[in-house]
């Protein structure tokens, strides 16, 4: 596969990212038809490895949602941006700080940015449980296995 096909692969994983944290966006699948594609243009046995962990890691996910509570954002109370910046810091500390870095990116961005809406400590700790009362849980959940597959491929990539 050519380096240039590998950033579009890549391209389309870090979209499905993104689709996770819209609503209405099917994250989940756009990650896994990129892992299809790389899978079906690879020719080694990592591939089809990836793939196969993939395709576990997002059906465990669909049944884990089930048990979740259910998207509610205007329940909450915190602006759109606010979930969507919690989400972007979720993405990038993944990276910075494989696993734990994603739920530790999430809360802090959306404590952040919901200390410095309302104005006060107290006031960002009680917005910080109600955004993850009322989507936390289960964005988290999707965004973290979404995750996993992608750091699997860019693993099975650069050292496969």
């Amino acid at each position: 596969m050519s380096v240039w096909q590998l950033v579009a692969v890549g391209a389309v994983m870090l979209l499905g990212l993104v689709g996770v944290l819209v609503p209405g966006v099917p994250g989940q699948a756009i990650i896994w038809a990129a892992v299809l594609w790389w899978a079906l243009t690879e020719p080694a046995p990592v591939a089809w490895g990836v793939l196969i962990g993939a395709t576990c890691v997002l059906l465990l996910n669909q049944a884990l949602k089930a048990l979740m509570p259910s998207r509610r954002p205007h329940e909450s109370g915190a602006p759109r941006k606010t979930l969507m910046a919690g989400g972007l810091a979720a993405i990038a500390g993944f990276f910075v700080v494989p696993v734990v870095g994603g739920i530790l990116g999430y809360a802090g961005a959306v404590y952040g940015a919901e200390r410095l809406r309302l104005g006060s400590h107290a006031a960002g700790w009680t917005s910080l449980r109600s955004v993850m009362r009322a989507t936390g849980y289960s964005v988290l959940l999707e965004l973290f296995c979404c995750l996993l597959v992608a750091g699997a491929w860019l693993g099975a990539v650069v050292w496969g």
